[in-house]
């Protein structure tokens, strides 16, 4: 990545980060929204929700119009690293070098604020979204969110790589998991800036492949560096 694209790429991070601030605000009962900001600001690429922002912008649709779904995205993308870190998923102490959600504020709460962030950012595309953008253009987003985040995305994902755990499992299977637990959310972050942007139907076509191709690669380089 050159100096350019470091610094256009670290922009846009910082305005996800500053929306997702503002977004959360702490009141009571405080400990389940300290809970849900904890992992939000603890860190994080936020490949997502810039993916989001860079497809919506390079259409034609503005910041302003793709933030609030940018925002929903990272929110999702978090709920599943604090239930993935539990004691009964994967187990895990720490995530970017901090505590996990659940060491910090206790397993109950990190269950709850993971599912506080799952009904929580939905709420924040409807809510947050301008007028700009036309409410059937918004309730397809709502669609692709959904189906993201339940048993057609990354909920079958994890399962079927919970299941395939210790297993030598077929290419087949590895597909699936690679398609459903990662690709599913880069192709939820590339579509709905495409369809907020008004993308025609090759220009979807020609992006989901992108995005389901980069979700491959991705969970593949992240295996190798786990290993």
């Amino acid at each position: 990545m050159n100096d350019f694209a470091k610094e256009k790429y670290n922009k846009l991070k910082n305005i996800v980060d500053e929306h997702i601030d503002k977004y959360i605000e702490i009141v009571y009962p405080e400990s389940v929204y300290k809970s849900m900001k904890y992992s939000l600001l603890a860190g994080g690429k936020r490949l997502r929700p810039v993916m989001a922002i860079e497809t919506a912008t390079i259409l034609g649709a503005s910041i302003e119009q793709i933030i609030p779904t940018a925002a929903a995205i990272e929110m999702l993308h978090c709920q599943s690293l604090i239930h993935d870190d539990l004691p009964c998923m994967d187990n895990d102490d720490f995530r970017r070098g901090k505590p996990t959600n659940h060491k910090v504020f206790g397993e109950s709460t990190a269950v709850l604020a993971g599912d506080a962030l799952l009904s929580f950012a939905p709420k924040i595309i409807i809510d947050k979204t301008p007028s700009s953008v036309k409410p059937e253009t918004t309730l397809k987003v709502l669609n692709e969110f959904f189906m993201a985040a339940g048993v057609d995305g990354i909920i079958s994902g994890q399962i079927v790589d919970i299941d395939s755990e210790k297993k030598k499992i077929s290419k087949e299977t590895l597909d699936f998991i690679y398609e459903y637990k990662t690709a599913r959310l880069f192709k939820l972050a590339v579509r709905s800036g495409a369809i907020i942007a008004g993308a025609n139907e090759k220009q979807l076509e020609d992006l989901t492949k992108f995005a389901q191709y980069y979700g491959h690669a991705f969970q593949i380089y992240d295996d190798i560096l786990d290993v």
